[in-house]
C-alpha cells in the first residue's frame, strides 16, 4: 500500500536525499524545486527555510535513536544484554532511513544556534546512556575495557557506517546485521 505524502513530506524527503548526496551546503533551494518539479517561490509555502528541513530530520532522527533505546532497555538485564539491546536498536534506526540516517550524522554540523548546541546536547546525552551500560558492566567485571567513552565511540563509530553499505535487499536484514555487529562488538573477533 502506498502512501501519499503531504507536499511539506514531499520537500522534505526530497531534501533529505540531496541532502545526502550533495551535502547540505551545496544542495540549494533551486536544487530542490528543479527536483520536485515546481517553481522555487512555491516551497516558501509550505517551509521557511532550507535549514528547518535540516532542524526536522536532525530532531526527528534523534527522537527515533530516544525512543528505540528507551524501549528496549530493561536496568535489570545483565549489562551484556542492555548494551545488545541498544546496539539493535540503533542499528533498527539506521536502516530504516538510510538517507535521513546519513544526513543526521554528517549534516547537523550546519545547524545554526541554538539548534547546533541543542543538537550536541542530544548527541552527549545519548552517548552517556551507552557509556552507563558499558560502565555498569565494568563495575561487575562484565566487561574489561581501557575507558567506557573510548568503548562507546568505538560502538558508534562502527555502528555509524552502516547507511553507506546497508541493502534492504542484501545478505543480511537490518536484524541479523544488528545481532551479527552486536556479538562482534560484544565478544570480539577472537574465541577464548
Amino acid at each position: 500500500m502506498e502512501v501519499t505524502l503531504s507536499r511539506k513530506e514531499q520537500i522534505e524527503k526530497t531534501a533529505t536525499a540531496l541532502f545526502r548526496k550533495r551535502g547540505f551546503s551545496a544542495t540549494s533551494m533551486r536544487d530542490l524545486a528543479n527536483e520536485l518539479g515546481i517553481e522555487a517561490a512555491s516551497i516558501y509555502s509550505h517551509i521557511r527555510s532550507k535549514e528547518e528541513i535540516l532542524q526536522r530530520v536532525c530532531f526527528r532522527m534523534a527522537n527515533e535513536f530516544f525512543e528505540a533505546i528507551d524501549k528496549v532497555d530493561d536496568p535489570e538485564a545483565t549489562a551484556s544484554a542492555r548494551l545488545q539491546a541498544a546496539i539493535t536498536a540503533h542499528v533498527q534506526v539506521l536502516t530504516k532511513n538510510t538517507e535521513a540516517s546519513a544526513v543526521f550524522l554528517y549534516e547537523w554540523r550546519h545547524l545554526s544556534e541554538p539548534y547546533h548546541a541543542e543538537f550536541l546536547t542530544l548527541r552527549d546525552r545519548y552517548e552517556k546512556h551507552f557509556r552507563e551500560i558499558i560502565k555498569a558492566g565494568i563495575s561487575i567485571g562484565e566487561f574489561k575495557v581501557p575507558d567506557e567513552k573510548f568503548a562507546v565511540l568505538t560502538i558508534l563509530s562502527g555502528l555509524n557506517w552502516i547507511h553507506t553499505w546497508y541493502k534492504p535487499d542484501g545478505k543480511m536484514n537490518a536484524e541479523e546485521i544488528a545481532a551479527n555487529l552486536a556479538t562482534m562488538l560484544l565478544n570480539g573477533l577472537k574465541q577464548t
